[in-house]
């Protein structure tokens, strides 16, 4: 993740790039004293996925510099003033971090940040569209309305909520072509859609639609896999 750092705090600025260096998921592309100086590169450079921002700056603080900016990057706050926390929310910042900044604060924040990108990519992901053959026409559905795909002997059968399609296709090239962002293989029969998943069981998993909830066997093979793909909480 491209990021830079914004702060005209020197120490703080010492601080964020050390964190940043022992961090290998991040690549730091520049540090800045002001805000101009960011908002100069950001008009130049598109890939910045990610901002350590100070609020109060001369000439441009912080808040100013998300305002000027079409369509910001992820914005991790990071100032000394607790107070500014409510507004910088309003801001759609990812995170507000309070100085000096230790490094387990930081990685809680930068997670936060990739798992907000992971969210939004697995919804834009999802509005794709494909088309599906049915007797002489073609259908159009999004990714996310499919729930789950079924290995039907030399065919596969897509189930969405209102409808199933069965289609001349093999299960290893249908998950091929499905994003895993959505979709996960948990059988050798069976691919579901990860964000209608309801209950997983010791050799099956529930299947949330629309009209019914569906109950899909586990393979042992594939079990590990999907309880790496979601996130559990344990005592």
């Amino acid at each position: 993740m491209n990021c830079i750092i914004v702060d005209d705090d020197k120490l703080s600025r010492k601080v964020l790039t050390e964190h940043v260096k022992k961090s290998s998921f991040l690549t730091l592309i520049g540090v800045y004293e002001n805000a101009i100086d960011a908002r100069n590169l950001l008009a130049e450079k598109s890939d910045i996925e990610l901002i350590f921002l100070d609020i109060q700056m001369p000439d441009m603080d912080g808040f100013e510099l998300i305002d000027s900016l079409e369509n910001p990057p992820a914005i991790i706050m990071v100032t000394v003033n607790e107070e500014m926390a409510v507004k910088a929310y309003d801001l759609d910042v990812i995170d507000y971090l309070v100085k000096p900044v230790s490094y387990s604060r930081f990685c809680k924040a930068v997670d936060k940040v990739i798992r907000y990108q992971h969210k939004n990519a697995r919804e834009n992901v999802g509005q794709q569209e494909v088309f599906i053959k049915k007797g002489s026409t073609l259908v159009k559905l999004k990714l996310i309305d499919i729930i789950v795909v079924e290995a039907l002997e030399n065919y596969v059968v897509v189930h969405t909520d209102k409808e199933k399609y069965t289609i001349h296709f093999t299960m290893k090239a249908i998950e091929q072509q499905l994003p895993s962002l959505i979709f996960i293989r948990v059988h050798r029969s069976y691919i579901v859609n990860k964000s209608r998943i309801v209950m997983i069981k010791d050799n099956s998993v529930d299947i949330g639609g629309e009209l019914d909830v569906k109950n899909i066997p586990i393979g042992k093979s594939y079990r590990e896999g999907l309880l790496k793909e979601i996130n559990v909480m344990m005592r």
